[in-house]
C-alpha cells in the first residue's frame, strides 16, 4: 500500500471512529454525527460505509472490544476505533495487516498517539483470539442477532414465525430501490436507460414505480436524477400513493411530510393535479421537502405547523385525501439506520404510540366524511401499528377501517386485524411498514 493509501485508510477509521463514538456516546444520530465530523469529500462515501457497518453490527463488536480491555477505561474515540478495527477485520478484504497498521495510525488523528502501542496489541490479540472471545458471547442474544435485547424480545413476541428473518433482513446491506415517475417516463423505458448507462436494475413486481440496481450507486450516475424524473425511494414506502388513490382536482394533506418523498410520490400520481399541503413541525425538515420538491419539479403548499394542535393553519374545508405518516421508533428501516439500535430504548415506545394516536385522532376531525385517510409508520411493532389503530377507532366512533382491495394483497405484506404489515426483507425487496386506511361518516 502506497504511503498516500495508507494515510487514507487512517483518515477514514479515524473519521468513522468520531461518527461512531458520536451516536454510541453522545447519542446523535448517524447523519449528526457524521455531518459534525471533518472529512474530505473523496473519503466520504468510505468513512459513511465503515461506519454504518460498525453501527450494524456494535452490539456484536462491543462486547468482544470490552472482553479485550478488560475493564480498562479509554476515551470513546479510542473505543470507537476498535469497534470500526474490528469491523474492517471481519468484514471487509483488506488484509489484517493493513488494518491493523491502518488502526494504529489513527489514534494520532485521534489526538491520542500515547494509544498506539494499546490499540496494536489488542488487535493482535483479537486476531489470535477471536474465537475463544466469541465462545464466550454464545449465550449473549444481543452479541448474537447484533439486536438490542428489547427489541429482540419485542420481535419474538410479535413474530414467534418470522423474527429470524426478520434479524437476517435487518443485517443484511438495504437494496437501493428507485421510484420511476412514470408521468414523464415509462418505466421500461428508464431501465433501458439505466442499462445504458451500465446500472443493472430489476422492476418489482408489485409495483408500477419501483425499480430496483443490483449494486447501489451515487444518484449523480442516476439519468435524469437532476430533473426530478427518479428519486431514490424504499419499494414498500412507495405504496402510500396508490393506497391513498388521490384523484385529480382533490384537496389533499401530506401530514407530517417531511423529508418529502411521500409527497413527490404523491403528486407524481395525480401528475400534479391535486391540491396538496405538506404539513410538517420541523422547519427545517420542512425545507427538505422543498428541495425535494424543486428538484422534482412539483409544487406543493408548505406550512410549518403542529398537526396535534389547534389547527388555526387550516381554512376549516375538510380533506378528500390524508395521509399521516407518523414518526415512529424506525423499527422497520433498521438495516437503513443501524443507529436505531443504539438510540431507542423499549421506553420509548409508548411515547411514539401517545403521539402516534393524538397525531390520527387529529387528523381524522380534518377528513371528509366519505374520504380517506392512510396511516403508515416504518415500524415493526404492533404498539405503534394495529394498536394504535385500534384504540383510536374506540374512541372515535364516526371512523372505520376502509379493507384493503384484493389487487393490492399481491403485495408480500401481513393482513393484521387492522391494515396490513411489511416486514423487511430482500427478496420483497422492501423495509418494515404498516398501513392502514380509514374514513369517516
Amino acid at each position: 500500500m502506497s504511503a498516500d493509501s495508507s494515510a487514507a485508510a487512517a483518515e477514514v477509521l479515524a473519521a468513522a471512529a468520531r461518527t461512531i463514538a458520536a451516536v454510541a456516546a453522545d447519542g446523535r444520530s448517524f447523519e449528526d454525527g457524521f455531518e459534525r465530523v471533518p472529512l474530505r469529500a473523496e473519503l466520504r462515501t468510505a468513512v459513511r460505509a465503515v461506519a454504518l457497518g460498525s453501527l450494524r453490527w456494535f452490539l456484536q463488536l462491543e462486547p468482544m472490544v470490552a472482553q479485550l480491555l478488560e475493564g480498562r477505561a479509554v476515551a470513546a474515540p479510542l473505543r470507537a476505533l476498535l469497534i470500526a478495527a474490528l469491523h474492517q477485520l471481519e468484514y471487509s478484504r483488506n488484509p489484517p495487516a493493513t488494518t491493523v497498521s491502518s488502526a494504529v495510525d489513527a489514534t494520532r488523528r485521534l489526538q491520542q498517539p500515547r494509544a498506539a502501542a494499546m490499540i496494536n496489541a489488542l488487535l493482535r490479540r483479537y486476531l489470535r483470539d477471536r474465537e475463544s472471545l466469541r465462545e464466550r458471547l454464545r449465550n449473549d442474544s444481543a452479541a448474537l442477532t447484533a439486536h438490542p435485547a428489547w427489541l429482540l424480545a419485542a420481535l419474538q413476541a410479535a413474530y414467534p414465525d418470522l423474527w429470524q428473518s426478520i434479524v437476517a433482513a435487518d443485517n443484511a446491506h438495504p437494496p437501493m430501490t428507485l421510484r420511476i415517475d412514470r408521468s414523464r417516463v415509462e418505466l421500461a423505458a428508464y431501465l433501458d436507460r439505466l442499462h445504458q448507462q451500465g446500472l443493472s436494475a430489476r422492476r418489482v413486481a408489485w409495483s408500477d414505480t419501483a425499480v430496483v440496481l443490483e449494486t447501489p450507486t451515487t444518484v449523480r450516475r442516476l439519468p435524469g436524477f437532476d430533473a426530478g424524473l427518479v428519486s431514490v425511494q424504499d419499494a414498500g414506502a412507495q405504496l402510500a400513493a396508490p393506497l391513498l388513490s388521490a384523484q385529480p382536482g382533490m384537496r389533499v394533506l401530506d401530514a407530517c411530510a417531511a423529508p418529502g418523498g411521500k409527497t413527490g410520490a404523491l403528486l407524481e400520481a395525480a401528475d400534479g393535479a391535486i391540491e396538496l399541503t405538506a404539513l410538517d413541525i420541523d422547519a427545517g425538515r420542512l425545507e427538505l421537502v422543498a428541495q425535494n420538491l424543486a428538484r422534482l419539479q412539483r409544487q406543493a403548499r408548505l406550512i410549518c405547523a403542529d398537526l396535534r394542535a389547534q389547527a388555526n393553519w387550516w381554512d376549516g374545508v375538510p380533506f378528500d385525501r390524508i395521509l399521516l405518516d407518523a414518526p415512529c421508533s424506525g423499527t422497520g428501516v433498521i438495516r437503513r439506520h443501524p443507529d436505531i439500535r443504539l438510540l431507542r430504548r423499549a421506553s420509548d415506545i409508548e411515547g411514539f404510540a401517545d403521539n402516534q394516536r393524538q397525531l390520527l385522532s387529529r387528523a381524522l376531525n380534518l377528513l371528509r366524511p366519505g374520504g380517506r385517510l392512510l396511516y403508515s409508520t416504518c415500524s415493526v411493532l404492533p404498539a405503534e401499528n394495529v394498536e394504535v389503530v385500534e384504540a383510536v377507532l374506540g374512541v372515535q366512533r364516526q371512523a372505520r377501517e376502509v379493507p384493503l382491495t384484493a389487487a393490492e394483497r399481491s403485495v408480500p405484506w401481513r393482513v393484521q386485524s387492522r391494515g396490513a404489515q411489511l416486514l423487511p426483507s430482500d427478496e420483497a425487496p422492501t423495509d418494515g411498514f404498516y398501513y392502514a386506511c380509514l374514513t369517516v361518516s
